[in-house]
């Protein structure tokens, strides 16, 4: 495996694994009815962080499968993982 294949194999598992823990706190918040009241502000913010790290994982799960598989477009894809990386940067830099 490549230098590159290597870091969006690192990249795109921890977006998974990122995208999988915040849905699971959702099924879990969702699951606690007397505790809804509670937890109502967070939803949004979960709900905008499980977007941001759904995305993340596709494209960066995207851009691997073209970088081990050598394809044409595997170029467009690194940029487009580039640019979900920075948009999540972006997002979550603290301000």
């Amino acid at each position: 495996m490549r230098p590159l294949g290597a870091l969006l194999a690192i990249l795109t598992g921890s977006a998974v694994a990122l995208t999988i823990g915040l849905v699971l706190t959702l099924i879990t918040i969702l699951f606690l009815p007397a505790e809804q009241a509670r937890f109502a502000p967070e939803q949004g913010t979960l709900l905008k962080a499980i977007g941001v790290f759904g995305l993340l994982s596709a494209v960066c799960g995207v851009s691997l499968n073209g970088e081990l598989r050598a394809r044409a477009w595997r170029y467009w894809a690194h940029a487009a993982a580039a640019v979900a990386f920075a948009l999540a940067v972006y997002v979550y830099w603290p301000r």
